[in-house]
């Protein structure tokens, strides 16, 4: 019986698959994506204050890259911003988050107070939360002792799926744009791809831990997912405002830690008040049980 002919969609993949393969900026992306996530997960399972110190470590050179990309300088407003956010993550580290979070705002005003007149005091001052509140929301459910690194592992594998899941989806599906006035290479299907992707993980996070419920965590991984998408639209709507493709350029195929770290960042703090809502006395059995 003669072969069959092969599909023209077979070929394409095909194609796609070897252009992808071959792309330099894509090995440099996986390389640096897995230095990345075997520094943070073996940072995140070693301790609570390991972790912390990760965080507030990343969270100053966003700081350092939103000053840059709002100001284009690291200012004396930049110093005020690093230490409001490495002060918000100490504070939670020592267990008052609520502190954490005051330090954060108090910081955004004192930025704003130094840029009055500017034009550019609102965008600086948002850039403490933005980097501050995920340190203190991280710090926050990594800290509660019973689940506290399953719970946070949730979130960044839900988050890296929503990311890995787009970008997938994104390259081998195309379709119509999502929103091309603010990030001509995203597409529908990437969107849904991604959501698709973190649902899978609360899907199976269970059944690999024996922590977190089969009924609860696709949904939450669902929202996750979508939020974490939010946030790199955010980002790069940010991002062409001030005409740059990426906001730094200390990792390679990622640009900077703002570009890698966006979805995180409104996903994290979406997490946490998730967890607060649920049982702020035990936020990580809160977001991984739903009670």
């Amino acid at each position: 019986m003669p072969s069959e002919e092969p599909r023209r969609d077979d070929g394409r993949f095909a194609a796609l698959i070897e252009r992808l393969a071959g792309s330099s900026e894509l090995q440099q992306r996986a390389i640096s994506g897995v230095v990345i996530a075997v520094v943070a997960l073996a940072l995140l399972y070693w301790s609570a204050p390991a972790f912390a110190v990760l965080t507030a470590a990343v969270a100053a050179v966003m700081s350092w890259e939103w000053s840059r990309l709002v100001r284009g300088e690291a200012d004396t407003p930049a110093l005020v911003h690093i230490a409001a956010v490495v002060i918000a993550g100490l504070l939670t580290l020592f267990g008052i988050a609520g502190l954490g979070v005051a330090a954060a705002c108090v910081g955004a005003i004192a930025v704003g107070a130094l840029l009055v007149g500017s034009g550019k005091a609102q965008l600086s001052s948002l850039g403490v939360l933005y980097t501050g509140l995920p340190v203190v929301a991280l710090g926050w459910l990594r800290g509660d002792e019973a689940l506290g690194f399953l719970a946070t592992l949730f979130l960044i594998l839900a988050v890296a799926a929503s990311d890995i899941g787009a970008f997938a989806a994104g390259r081998l599906l195309g379709g119509p744009k999502l929103w091309p006035a603010v990030s001509p290479n995203k597409t529908w299907a990437g969107l849904a791809g991604g959501l698709a992707s973190a649902a899978f993980v609360g899907l199976l996070f269970p059944s690999i831990t024996g922590s977190g419920t089969i009924t609860w965590l696709p949904l939450l991984g669902l929202i996750l997912g979508l939020i974490a998408q939010a946030g790199d639209l955010l980002e790069s709507a940010l991002k062409r405002q001030f005409g740059v493709k990426d906001a730094g350029h200390i990792l390679p195929g990622h640009g900077g830690f703002m570009d890698r770290m966006d979805g995180l960042v409104t996903a994290s703090v979406a997490a946490a008040i998730i967890a607060f809502a649920i049982d702020a006395y035990a936020p990580a059995r809160a977001l991984l049980y739903g009670s």
